[in-house]
């Protein structure tokens, strides 16, 4: 039983780091092509929750279709399963949501600034308040889907 638990982790977890990036690069492009968030200036509750909402509808798809056939290898109803996995998403999903708002709005996070071979990047807080978003969401919803949307 603890084997099983632990590849179950550990898929999630290359699971989870390909989807949080396919996430994050997807609230990024979002939030800087669309919105043009750049540099440090502040970023509207409209470019926050846009971008936001975006990124995860991509990352569900995503990880539903992996941990689905992969991670759980359930074999029930995909249907079934995937009315429990959104109901998981959204049991994550809202708080999650909700602390990035509070976040950004609240937590006085700086950017931060790099380079890299040459060239320099700044990362804007709001979007250092979405990445400590996806690390919380993660956590909590590998929970819900091994106890709730795939348990045997």
């Amino acid at each position: 039983m603890a084997k099983k638990f632990i590849v179950q982790v550990l898929k999630y977890g290359i699971v989870g780091v390909l989807n949080t990036l396919l996430t994050a690069i997807t609230i990024w492009l979002i939030m800087h092509f669309i919105f043009n968030v750049k540099g440090d200036e502040e970023a509207s509750s409209v470019a926050i929750s846009t971008s936001n909402i975006i990124g995860y509808i991509v990352g569900l798809i995503n990880s539903f279709v992996w941990n689905r056939s992969w991670t759980f290898q359930s074999n029930k109803n995909w249907k079934i399963d995937f009315l429990k996995f959104i109901i998981a998403f959204l049991i994550c999903y809202i708080p999650q949501l909700l602390f990035v708002m509070l976040l950004n709005n609240y937590a006085n996070i700086s950017a931060l600034q790099f380079s890299f071979l040459s060239h320099n990047y700044i990362v804007t807080s709001a979007y250092i308040c979405q990445l400590i978003g996806i690390v919380f969401y993660t956590i909590l919803n590998f929970l819900c889907n091994k106890y709730y949307t795939f348990k045997k």
